[in-house]
């Protein structure tokens, strides 16, 4: 990290230094979010290489903010977060809830990366709220150019949700037609499920009663609940397109055949 410092004297500025190379705070945001393996905080930041990360972790071990554990016995390694990166959450926290109110919404969400999205919707559903049984939600994205637009998430009592990028061998519940700024706008409280529904943004069909109670079991973020969050405006590309959609009716079934095939996503 050769640059030229920018010679102020102030402490705000030399951690600007510090925190500006890119992804250090998304890793550091990766972390925090609870992930410590190599791989899982590759789906936790989105965009980066493998060859990119492992030099940005070397980095941040260098600069005190990561430990690298290792297992002899296993061969395991884990990253976890030294004091000094505890130590920045309510700067990081004050960063994220400047950010939900002072940035226009559909910029702060249009460049998410979707299998990054899926990925953290694993801690999206509130297991309490949905039928006690095995519920498959199918979510394909309308955004170009993407690796994966289809995803399925496989939600079961006393297990954790999966995700998995090819069709599971069980009948999907509810479909979900929706694009990353609706679908992320709605979990960071930019918007709602109504609004989205009603603006013809999101589009559910299948199981009734799964669509109905649908802002019920999607668990939003905690930055949904700052005060004064700019809002996404009611009418976007998706919606201007509608006319030349197939509408679809929250109420009623799809029925069709259906592959059988399964994979959980991988890095």
């Amino acid at each position: 990290m050769s640059h030229k410092p920018y010679g102020m004297i102030c402490p705000i500025t030399r951690a600007c230094e510090i925190l500006e190379p890119r992804w250090t705070i998304p890793i550091l945001v990766g972390l925090w979010n609870g992930a410590t393996k190599f791989n899982d905080l590759r789906r936790e930041v989105g965009s980066i290489s493998p060859a990119l990360l492992s030099k940005r972790l070397k980095d941040l071990e260098t600069m005190g903010f990561v430990e690298r554990v290792s297992d002899p016995a296993t061969g395991s390694v884990d990253y976890i977060r030294t004091e000094a990166a505890v130590a920045l959450e309510p700067a990081l926290n004050a960063l994220a809830q400047w950010a939900q109110c002072y940035i226009e919404a559909e910029a702060a969400l249009c460049t998410a990366s979707v299998s990054s999205l899926m990925w953290g919707m694993r801690k999206s559903f509130d297991h309490a709220a949905l039928p006690n049984r095995r519920v498959v939600l199918q979510f394909r994205f309308s955004d170009p150019d993407l690796d994966y637009d289809t995803y399925w998430a496989l939600v079961q009592p006393g297990a954790d949700a999966e995700i998995c990028t090819s069709i599971p061998g069980f009948d999907v519940d509810l479909f979900v037609e929706t694009d990353r700024t609706s679908l992320l706008g709605i979990l960071l409280g930019r918007t709602t499920i109504a609004r989205e529904l009603a603006s013809g943004q999101l589009f559910l069909s299948g199981d009734a009663l799964l669509a109905r109670t649908m802002p019920r079991w999607i668990k939003l973020s905690d930055y949904a609940q700052v005060d004064g969050i700019a809002p996404l405006p009611g009418v976007r590309g998706r919606a201007a397109n509608a006319a030349n959609r197939r509408l679809i009716d929250p109420q009623v079934a799809l029925a069709g055949p259906m592959r059988r095939s399964h994979a959980l996503m991988g890095p």
